[in-house]
């Protein structure tokens, strides 16, 4: 076998296991690592401007394809806690990434050394596995272990700390004959798959919750298959959204009491049975609970037995892989296809809620209402789009507004929403889909969190559009403190020194030239005052960024106070704007939503 250092056979691990993007920085305590990297060649590395955001690039490749891995390089100390963030934002949404941390040599741990901080310890709350390797000969087989755990079951992060020692100590290895360990899972039975099949077709009213898990497991279009197989209209979670695609006649649309639309909880109200795959009925799907499972038989399939009964007790459970699932579903379906029940009526009504029951978005108003700027995105950016957001009144309105048609199409941090993750995921999806339209959605408050990364995207020519939609407010915050009657501490209003007062500007007082800012960080940049502007606008981001090949950010200017649609329950949601009564009201939602747009 061939000696070398512990960090050279890491490297050709990565290699060999796929996960050839980093994002990092380098520091003292990880240098050997950044040695071996360079001297191999083989690993492309995006230096960051701080590792939280390094952390959220990797989580954001790993996102953009069945199987991908994004790792992510920090030194010790701060680097490691710097992660936890990106860990937490991986983790909850079953996110496999690898983050790896340099460390104080193994004879200083333990004695407050510098920067020698107990990072496995820290992080093991959030990753699938954490663990500071003592002896060199060990790194294979963690690295080994470490990979199998990470895409094995639910997928998930996980955290490797080396000691500066034990990165260099010298170890026998042979690349040429190490294998990566088989990912397992659990896979449903034909009895399992046939009891499902019989409590569904013994309902009348029956909708599938496509969750995460389908897209995790590559099964998109396995699902559509058995959808139209069965005839049923599918309901995809914000993490499933696009395992359908929005314009198919069996999509039912979204559910919920934020990120819903009006007809998919209007339709999941009149269902009777749902069958719940890679799901997790999470609070923001399923509201008051007493309200979401009145009424209704519940299915619930998931690879990790503990979610099995965690919210609430299904009617009946299966423990498996999402894509093995529908497998065995749809082979009991073919096998039975004569006998199925015809549900072309019940998908039909689905249908007519669809054109019938919509938000308003045509509104002209100046100051804009967020609605307008999400028609016009609808308008300038095609159906292979991948849009990239996190949390805020700015994402739960583009999940009420604008359309997905694919898998991995629709980027979201959607349990943890960390302020700041968006624009250093979006570099993370453009690393992984280069070439493709990638457009990020932020409001003024996330895309101020790190958002010095805009530098990494100018530096490294990663091009995407960053809609930043300006209401100088933390806007959902500031919603929710309505019911304390109060708006403290939530605006973040103030007359700019070193911006001109323009009286025809409706910009003025609106603090933070973000302008000016993303320009100073080596992108292009436009502000957008007034609705008819938008389509020139978004028009001249796209010239922008194909010139110049870096991050262009549209700052739209909205009125200060907007209320987003949302509610405790989901047949109690306020709705704060008017809503569409013509097809003029809401254009592009209707001819590409319905089948037939003149119902609306």
């Amino acid at each position: 076998m061939t000696r070398m250092r512990a960090v050279d056979a890491i490297v050709q691990i990565l290699i060999k296991e796929g996960a050839d993007e980093a994002f990092g920085l380098p520091g003292a305590a990880i240098n050997p690592l950044y040695s071996a990297m360079r001297a191999n060649g083989g690993i492309r590395h995006t230096l960051a401007r701080h590792v939280e955001g390094a952390s959220h690039m990797a989580d954001g490749y790993s996102r953009t394809g069945d199987g991908r891995i994004g790792v992510c390089l920090g030194t010790s100390g701060p680097a490691g806690t710097d992660m936890i963030t990106g860990l937490y934002a991986a983790i909850a949404d079953s996110i496999p990434m690898l983050c790896i941390t340099g460390q104080a040599p193994v004879a200083k741990l333990d004695k407050e050394d510098f920067q020698a901080v107990d990072i496995a310890s820290i992080a093991k709350p959030v990753t699938k596995f954490a663990k500071t390797v003592l002896e060199g000969a060990q790194v294979p087989g963690v690295f080994q272990s470490a990979f199998q755990i990470m895409r094995s079951g639910r997928p998930g992060p996980v955290l490797i700390d080396l000691p500066f020692d034990v990165q260099m100590t010298e170890i026998e290895f042979d690349i040429d004959t190490y294998e990566p360990l088989p990912v397992v899972g659990p896979t449903a039975t034909r009895a399992q798959a046939e009891k499902v099949l019989d409590m569904l077709t013994a309902s009348k009213h029956p909708v599938i919750i496509a969750g995460g898990g389908i897209v995790n497991s590559g099964a998109s279009d396995k699902l559509v298959e058995l959808a139209e197989t069965l005839g049923v209209p599918v309901v995809p979670t914000l993490m499933g959204w696009g395992a359908i695609a929005d314009d198919h006649p069996l999509a039912a649309g979204l559910v919920g009491i934020q990120t819903s639309q009006r007809y998919g909880n209007a339709s999941f109200l009149e269902s009777d049975f749902v069958l719940g795959i890679g799901n997790r009925w999470a609070n923001r799907h399923t509201g008051g609970l007493d309200t979401y499972r009145k009424g209704r038989t519940f299915v619930h399939v998931d690879i990790e037995p503990t979610q099995i009964g965690r919210v609430f007790a299904p009617d009946y459970g299966v423990v498996s892989d999402a894509g093995a699932f529908i497998d065995a579903l749809l082979e009991a379906a073919r096998d039975r296809v004569a006998e199925l029940p015809d549900y072309n009526g019940w998908a039909q009504e689905c249908r007519d809620r669809k054109a019938r029951l919509q938000r308003k978005t045509n509104f002209d108003d100046v100051p804009m209402k967020p609605h307008r700027v999400y028609q016009e995105m609808l308008s300038a950016f095609d159906r292979d789009t991948t849009f990239v957001t996190t949390i805020g009144l700015s994402q739960i309105a583009g999940a009420q507004l604008l359309h997905v048609y694919g898998p991995r199409k629709w980027i979201n941090a959607g349990q943890a929403g960390p302020l700041g993750w968006t624009g250093p995921a979006a570099l993370g999806v453009v690393r992984g889909k280069p070439g493709e339209q990638v457009v990020a959605l932020s409001g003024d408050y996330d895309f101020q969190f790190m958002i010095e990364e805009l530098a990494v995207g100018a530096q490294h020519k990663l091009p995407y559009i960053h809609v930043v939609v300006n209401n100088s407010y933390l806007g959902l915050i500031r919603q929710s403190q309505r019911g304390f009657e109060m708006d403290y501490e939530v605006s973040l209003a103030f007359d700019n020194v070193n911006t001109p007062q323009d009286s025809s500007s409706i910009a003025t007082g609106y603090g933070v030239d973000h302008v000016k800012v993303a320009e100073g960080l080596g992108c292009k940049a436009i502000r957008v005052e007034r609705p008819e502007d938008l389509a020139a606008g978004f028009a001249e981001a796209e010239r922008l960024k194909d010139e110049f090949q870096v991050p262009v950010v549209v700052e739209v200017i909205l009125e200060r106070v907007t209320n987003i649609a949302m509610g405790a329950d989901l047949d109690t949601m306020n709705e704060f704007e008017d809503l569409a009564t013509t097809a003029q009201d809401a254009p592009r939602r209707s001819t590409r939503c319905s089948t037939d747009p003149g119902l609306l």
